[in-house]
């Protein structure tokens, strides 16, 4: 009979827990839509990586969310593989350079990314 009654509420609290560890994302085309809303803050998008290139500890990446694709800039953090899954924090800047290529708008990784 107790068993019966907390099931629900152990199930409410392992959901509740699990929610407050991930980060809440948010998606790539709406940070495309309008960057401006989003220039200078912290912002956590996800997805799987792809051109990855760099050197030193610094570098540049893509990520595609299924929603859009947006280049990440990593100072010190480095640079995964292409295929990686990952969820990254920074700042959305607009009008980026590095190297000889230039980016209308980019997430500066401000985080470690999990």
């Amino acid at each position: 009979m107790k068993f019966n009654k907390l099931l629900p509420l152990s199930l409410l609290l392992l959901v509740m827990l699990g929610l407050v560890g991930c980060p809440n994302s948010t998606s790539i085309a709406d940070i495309n839509k309008d960057p401006g809303h989003y220039a200078g803050r912290d912002v956590t998008i996800a997805g799987h990586t792809s051109n990855s290139f760099g050197a030193l500890g610094n570098g540049i990446f893509q990520i595609n969310d299924g929603t859009g694709s947006m280049w990440v800039y990593s100072q010190s953090f480095g640079v995964p593989t292409d295929g990686t899954k990952v969820a990254v924090t920074g700042r959305i800047q607009q009008g980026f350079s590095f190297g000889s290529r230039s980016f209308a708008v980019i997430l500066k990784e401000t985080k470690a990314r999990h």
